[in-house]
């Protein structure tokens, strides 16, 4: 698919997906697309946890409650480490966002459907039971959950407000 094609089919899927797996060769590639995100002075503070097995899937779905993770076949856990420079910043947030995005691009790119879904993840301690869950370190910070598979229904990209309402040109 092109470039810009994939950026214009990419949308948040909130529905109920196939039963049918995600081979380990496609996520993959979506997985190592994260990876090869922009990251703020090389820090690459994201790091992943590919969910497959089915038992874990369920664990998961029931700390994030959705239709979406419910039906996936594999569920993506982004978790960050904050680093800060010697110069006072750090990017964690900004490296996890560009991970995820080039992350929900592949998937699309692929044929598949995805959800970021952090709000949920944020809430009433649910980002803490998904770390113990998954044996990830108690210093690290999950961040989101995301659901990927074949959509049942397709879906497509909310309206946008025009280029003109959100672009100003100083020319």
């Amino acid at each position: 698919m092109d470039f810009f094609m994939v950026i214009e089919e990419r949308h948040s899927y909130r529905g109920q997906f196939e039963d049918t797996a995600v081979p380990e060769a496609d996520l993959i590639k979506i997985v190592d697309a994260g990876i090869r995100a922009p990251s703020g002075c090389n820090g690459q503070t994201t790091n992943f946890v590919v969910v497959t097995n089915e038992t874990l899937r369920g664990e998961i779905a029931k700390l994030v409650d959705s239709n979406t993770v419910n039906t996936a076949p594999a569920i993506i856990v982004a978790y960050t480490k904050k680093h800060t420079f010697d110069f006072g910043l750090d990017f964690e947030l900004e490296d996890y966002s560009a991970a995820v995005e080039n992350i929900l691009l592949a998937a699309t790119a692929l044929g598949y459907a995805a959800l970021w879904l952090d709000g949920k993840t944020r809430l009433g301690g649910t980002d803490i039971a998904l770390a113990k869950l998954l044996d990830i370190p108690s210093n690290l910070q999950v961040r989101t959950v995301i659901p990927i598979g074949v959509p049942k229904k397709q879906g497509k990209q909310a309206p946008r407000k025009s280029f003109e309402e959100r672009v100003v040109w100083k020319r």
